[in-house]
């Protein structure tokens, strides 16, 4: 089985953070969260699309080499 076909881990930091109670927060540590949040969208997709790319060359080596 694929790592991707299991489930996703209870208590991932996601799903913890998403649980959260933002109420506490002020204005500014709401605003400096999100964008801590959005920094890590971004490198969370430049590592899928690394990724991506790596899955995409290997399946075109192997694919080539078959026939």
């Amino acid at each position: 089985m694929d790592e991707e076909d299991l489930p996703r881990p209870r208590g991932d930091a996601a799903s913890r953070l998403a649980s959260e109670d933002l109420a506490p927060y002020s204005q500014d540590e709401l605003a400096e969260r999100i964008a801590l949040l959005e920094a890590e969208i971004t490198r969370v997709r430049a590592h899928r699309d690394k990724a991506s790319a790596h899955r995409a060359a290997a399946d075109a080596l192997f694919k080539g080499s078959g026939s």
